[in-house]
């Protein structure tokens, strides 16, 4: 395979591509911000023909992946944590989203290219806590 494809730089500039892509032609053809906890909640609530673009949405998400696997290998994921750590890290991540009013892909990706005031703080506030987590996790209590 060719270096360049196999670069790391490479593989992020070219899924950042396909993110922004995505997220403009969902504000352009849709008028709605991509932010993925607001897309998978509005499915949770059940609003008549609403429903059809939020499943394509979360599909694509998915068949991304297997899409993928057809063409490329995956990286290898190796999580060090256990079950009852990913459990409170994934509620820790609803409840901010919750506070924050949203995650860091309707606040990050959508709300900075807007920039949005609100967002640029949430974003700040993620990535703060993002890196104090990881400082602590590393550095202090193991």
């Amino acid at each position: 395979m060719n270096i360049l494809l196999e670069s790391v730089p490479w593989h992020a500039a070219g899924g950042g591509a396909v993110i922004g892509l995505a997220v403009a032609v969902l504000l352009l053809f849709n008028g709605r911000i991509a932010g993925i906890s607001g897309i998978v909640g509005g499915l949770l609530r059940m609003s008549k023909g609403d429903i059809g673009w939020r499943v394509a949405f979360i599909a694509g998400l998915v068949l991304s992946v297997a899409i993928w696997k057809l063409f490329w290998i995956l990286p290898e994921i190796k999580i060090e944590a256990s079950y009852g750590m990913l459990a409170l890290a994934g509620l820790l991540v609803g409840y901010g989203t919750r506070l924050g009013s949203g995650c860091t892909s309707g606040h990050g990706v959508c709300g900075l290219s807007r920039r949005s005031p609100r967002s640029i703080a949430a974003t700040v506030v993620f990535m703060t806590m993002g890196f104090a987590t990881v400082y602590w996790m590393r550095h202090v209590w193991f």
